[in-house]
């Protein structure tokens, strides 16, 4: 992937300050969705209608041959789950949406799981950790901050809650492209890695499990799932690099 990382300038930000509103608002309708006895592909259909209403346009759909606009990936699935399939949510399962569009030019990329009806209270905890590791993650970075010590941070929380993170997968620069220099792990290696600059855009992305942090990739070629099949989240923001901070640009 190389390692020169891309500052965005003021034009770019702004149209992915658009496009990130764009796409917060297509996850929250995909989510609102969420009720046991909806399919994967009916929710994969509301994300790609959606995005093209926007004026916008998905970025998963034909990448690398990906089949689906939406990743959807279910309980010990951590990502990269076909979005076309026809199997029915269920209650108590968890759902993970992965999903990125274009809008003029530029790139965002999101992800959130959910609970399908009444889930267990592991369950709900695996949510809750990923969504505040993410937070934990994001405090940290400003101009200059190395991308080792987001991962440091994120994997300090995680573990000490008792869960594991995936290591085989990482969070990336995003925005000319969907995938830009720096690799962003959500593991430890303080100190170390890409020197972030102001203007640089970034997927940060806390991928945990409830139990070994260890995956492999079905016979399908996508989906990707813990070894031991212990239940998995993930949760996703593209954010801004500012001199002081970060801005989040997917959100509402």
């Amino acid at each position: 992937m190389g390692s020169k990382i891309i500052p965005k300038n003021e034009k770019e930000v702004e149209k992915m300050r658009r496009g990130g509103r764009i796409l917060a608002r297509v996850l929250d309708e995909v989510a609102k969705q969420v009720v046991p006895g909806v399919t994967i592909k009916a929710l994969n259909r509301i994300a790609e209608t959606k995005i093209y209403e926007a004026g916008a346009a998905p970025a998963f759909l034909g990448y690398k041959g990906f089949p689906s606009t939406l990743c959807v990936s279910v309980n010990e699935e951590v990502v990269h789950g076909n979005g076309l399939r026809v199997r029915e949510l269920t209650e108590g399962d968890i759902v993970g949406f992965d999903l990125g569009l274009w809008f003029e030019g530029l790139c965002v990329d999101v992800a959130v799981t959910v609970p399908v009806g009444k889930v267990s209270p592991l369950a709900m905890k695996l949510i809750s950790v990923a969504e505040e590791a993410f937070h934990q993650g994001v405090g940290v970075i400003k101009a200059g901050v190395r991308v080792g010590d987001i991962g440091a941070v994120i994997e300090q929380y995680v573990t000490a809650q008792g869960f594991g993170v995936v290591r085989d997968l990482v969070g990336h620069g995003v925005g000319r492209a969907l995938h830009e220099p720096p690799e962003v792990p959500n593991f430890k290696a303080p100190h170390a890695g890409d020197i972030l600059p102001a203007g640089a855009t970034i997927a940060i992305e806390p991928m945990i499990t409830a139990g070994d942090w260890r995956v492999k990739t079905l016979d399908d070629g996508w989906t990707v799932v813990t070894q031991d099949r212990s239940l998995s989240a993930h949760y996703e923001h593209t954010i801004l690099v500012t001199e002081d901070g970060y801005e989040i640009l997917t959100q509402t």
